[in-house]
Parts: structure tokens; sequence; C-alpha cells
């Protein structure tokens, strides 16, 4: 499995099967730009586009890649629903709890707290389903775990009871999710990650600039931090 990060929550999964692209938030992503990333390569030949909620910096660029590629989105019912009336045709739903197969993989809609909407021109504010974390089941590779944009909770516990997940994409940015020292601790008493990979952090001004917090409290611990730059892979 390669693992590359596309700066803010963004991430590029790559098997044998399948090439997952994680809240595609590209256009007015001030870390893809930085790293001189080309949308052109991000999307090459992907297969699936998965969102974890509505904010406009998640859904990102879903709407223009799933009409580029024909790669299979899946969301919440809310926000699936809502992508379909912006033209895109392939879509599979589910909600917190479900999960959904897809082929060489399955995605389970795990709980996130958070909240999950947009506000459109007019001024109206639309609310996109609830916010979920997302548990990757593989075939023949390990389990992955993207928490979405989330503080810590308690059934955490019940979710690694539950999935056992092998890698953590865990949101450290602080303001809008936990920050690096709450998620650490989230992964300390709550999980058991092989590998943890640090996201939604220095994207914009207000939030967390550096994963050093996170990397702080995972000092020690089984879990291994991977913090790639953004546009760096990770094999797992």
């Amino acid at each position: 499995m390669k693992i590359t990060w596309l700066g803010h929550a963004a991430f590029r999964i790559e098997t044998a099967k399948a090439k997952i692209l994680i809240d595609p938030f590209f256009t007015y992503n001030p870390s893809f730009a930085a790293a001189g990333l080309n949308m052109k390569e991000a999307v090459e030949g992907v297969s699936h586009i998965l969102l974890t909620h509505g904010h406009a910096d998640h859904v990102g660029d879903t709407v223009q890649i799933a009409k580029d590629t024909g790669a299979v989105v899946l969301a919440n019912a809310d926000l699936a629903s809502w992508l379909g009336i912006k033209g895109v045709e392939k879509l599979e739903m589910g909600n917190t709890g479900g999960t959904v197969g897809l082929g060489s993989f399955s995605a389970t809609f795990t709980n996130a707290l958070h909240s999950s909407a947009q506000i459109t021109e007019d001024g109206v504010s639309h609310a996109l389903g609830n916010p979920n974390g997302l548990m990757l089941h593989f075939d023949d590779e390990p389990t992955l775990f993207h928490m979405g944009d989330t503080d810590i909770f308690s059934d955490m516990g019940l979710v690694n009871e539950l999935h056992q997940p092998d890698i953590g994409i865990v949101p450290i940015g602080d303001r809008f999710t936990m920050g690096g020292a709450v998620a650490a601790l989230a992964c300390q008493r709550f999980f058991n990650f092989k590998t943890a990979i640090p996201c939604h952090y220095g994207t914009f001004p207000i939030i967390d600039q550096t994963p050093e917090k996170f990397i702080a409290g995972l000092e020690g611990s089984k879990t291994a931090v991977a913090a790639p730059k953004a546009g760096e892979s990770v094999s797992a």
C-alpha cells in the first residue's frame, strides 16, 4: 500500500487493485499549491473518491474529478444526494455504522465529532449529513482508518475493538479538530496503530503549522509516526 499526503486531509491510497482519493481538496488548498503538486498526476487512474463529510475543504474538487475520471464516489446519504444534483453519476451512499463493499475493499462509516454543511452563494447553509471517519478494510492490505475531522471521544475504543486498524490518519491541527497532544492521547488510549499519519495542519494560518505536538505525544509509544511533507508517500 502506498499512501500519499496531498495536503490538508487529502490522501491518495494506492493498492494493487484500487487507486483511492480521500477528501480531494486541491483547488484553493495552499499546501497542495506550495508543494508544486499537479492535479492531473494526483487523480491519475483514480477508481474511487471517498468523502468524510461535506465541508468545502474536504469535498474539494470531487465533482470535477468524478466527471473527468468516472470514479465511484462514496459519501454519506445526504452528501451523496447533493453530489448527484451536481452531476456526479457513480455514487455509493451509506451512513454511520454502515459498511459499503467497493470491490477489493470495503468502507465503514464511523462516528466523528464535527459538523458537515456548505453555504451557497445565496447565503443559505445546507446540511450535508453527519461527519464521519472512514474505516477501510482491504483484501490483502493493512486496515486503514481516516478519522475525518474529529475531537477525541471514548467510543474510539469501540471503533478499535470492532475494526483493529493498523494505520491511522489523524487530524491534529486544533481549532476545528483535536490538537496534536489530544490526538496523540486518542491514539495511545484507544488504538493500537502500527503507524499514525497526521493531517489537517499547516494549511491555513489559524491552525497548527507543524506536527510537533503530535510527534512528542507519541514518543516512546508502540505507534510509529509518519509525517510526510505534502506530495510525499508512506509505504505500508
